[in-house]
């Protein structure tokens, strides 16, 4: 399904969402991967999900990418006698490992690790940030606190600790059978939350063992102290800006987002910016100003993608949420300044041979009118490349292997289309003119630029670029072999 715009856009999938007609609608809208969240829903809720999904791949001819995301460590607090407490500004609060029901002056917090990692003068956050409560003393089993922000705290709110590194496993007992169980079931992309060091995403890696790609959210101040360790551990990144926002002053986000959406594009690797992008449409059909400009922004700074959540699972209106995204992004990628601002922040990375032939081949159909660069990927490394020099023309990604495809669904540019195996470089481009031609990228007039790599179907071997007409008996008169 050929896109009016090169980002992509993420939908989550939850009740507002999950029958075969409303997910199909949402794709043929514009959304290119769809997020399965498991804090929420049975694995037979998720299985019914994917099912879906592949069946709406396969009768729209596109390569879908699923996305599921763990849930990763929650922390919560107990339970109050009377199910919430007003909790005053200056007011003393206990925290502690006693499963009583709670009342104003204290409530369990069932996480002996955070008070094994507390000190005094470390701030805990509950209920999204909303009450923030500071150290005065703390023990194995305790801490005593202020109520720096107060307001009403409930059942089972969560806790945020951002001065700390915790003590946690990356992963809990749910994520383990939840990744083992994604897996199986054939997700391309597995989320992990609350990531806080490489060993965590090394942990999962050997988990998943090459069934899926891994992309961490960046979403606690520690992970953002260790990035760039993180994403080279990591195949893509989402900056999570929930968490982040609550853990952080809020002003700190955005230049955040901005250094990490351009360290990803420098690693040609695929980075979603994701969360409340266009809240208000939970609930209204018509998004604000503001949101509009949010999603814009991401855009402009060079995302591969942007995310619904809440508004695509359990909105009023989810198609029209990513209606609005895909008008948004199509409208801002028509802007002169947009393609000002993208080129002005390609980063000159000449490393391999490949490297040289994607910049070649970008530079190539920039300054010729060549209609599409097409590049032939085993693993999807070549598509990559080329989509970090984000050029002004389509990319055609092509692979034998549709597991590949699936996963370049969420790198920005990439118009992925599964091929049979090729074995020599003259049907790699008899192939590369009719997806072109097929998928309403250029006529037989046209030329296009074919990258791959010699000998075929191994990995990392791209090693040649050829300018080739789109007219298949062209090809063959004018073809060196």
């Amino acid at each position: 399904m050929k896109r009016m715009r090169n980002v992509k856009i993420v939908a989550t999938l939850g009740p507002a969402s999950d029958d075969y007609e409303m997910i199909r609608a949402l794709h043929e809208a514009g959304a290119d991967v769809f997020r399965l969240n498991m804090s929420h829903g049975s694995h037979e809720e998720i299985a019914k999900k994917h099912a879906i999904i592949r069946q709406v791949e396969k009768d729209t001819g596109s390569s879908i990418a699923i996305l599921a995301d763990l849930q990763g460590p929650k922390l919560r607090v107990g339970v109050f006698a009377g199910d919430s407490e007003m909790l005053e500004e200056g007011a003393k609060f206990r925290l502690d490992l006693d499963t009583a029901d709670g009342d104003s002056s204290r409530v369990c917090l069932p996480h002996p690790e955070i008070f094994a990692a507390l000190e005094p003068g470390k701030s805990l956050l509950v209920n999204d940030g909303k009450i923030r409560l500071k150290v005065e003393d703390c023990g194995p089993d305790f801490a005593n606190c202020v109520v720096i922000a107060g307001g009403v705290i409930s059942n089972r709110k969560g806790v945020n600790v951002p001065d700390v590194e915790l003590p946690l496993a990356a992963l809990s007992e749910k994520d383990r059978a939840d990744l083992e169980f994604t897996a199986k079931l054939g997700v391309d992309w597995m989320a992990l939350s609350f990531v806080q060091r490489p060993a965590d995403v090394e942990e999962a890696r050997a988990l998943v063992k090459g069934r899926a790609a891994i992309l961490s959210k960046i979403e606690k101040p520690n992970a953002v102290e260790r990035f760039d360790a993180i994403l080279a551990a990591s195949d893509g990144i989402m900056v999570a800006r929930g968490d982040l926002g609550v853990e952080l002053p809020v002003q700190n986000v955005p230049p955040i987002q901005k250094r990490l959406v351009r360290k990803c594009r420098h690693a040609a690797k695929p980075v979603i910016v994701a969360t409340q992008m266009l809240e208000s449409m939970i609930e209204s059909p018509m998004p604000t100003r503001a949101e509009v400009s949010d999603v814009a922004t991401a855009i402009y700074e060079g995302a591969d993608a942007v995310m619904l959540s809440a508004e695509s699972a359990a909105g009023s209106y989810p198609i029209e949420a990513v209606t609005t995204m895909d008008h948004v992004a199509a409208e801002v990628e028509q802007d002169p300044t947009y393609t000002q601002i993208i080129e002005s922040s390609r980063s000159a990375n000449r490393a391999s041979v490949a490297d040289g032939i994607v910049a070649a081949a970008r530079e190539i159909a920039e300054t010729t009118n060549i209609k599409a660069i097409c590049c032939f990927t085993q693993s999807g490394t070549t598509a990559l490349l080329v989509s970090r020099e984000r050029p002004r023309v389509p990319i055609i990604a092509l692979t034998p292997l549709t597991g590949t495809a699936r996963r370049l669904a969420l790198s920005w540019g990439c118009n992925c289309v599964v091929t049979p195996t090729m074995e020599r470089f003259k049907g790699a481009v008899v192939s590369a003119a009719k997806a072109a031609l097929e998928g309403g990228f250029a006529t037989s007039e046209d030329q296009i630029v074919v990258t791959a790599g010699v000998p075929f179907n191994v990995t990392g071997t791209t090693n040649i670029l050829r300018v080739a007409p789109c007219d298949e008996r062209l090809i063959f008169a004018t073809d060196p072999e």
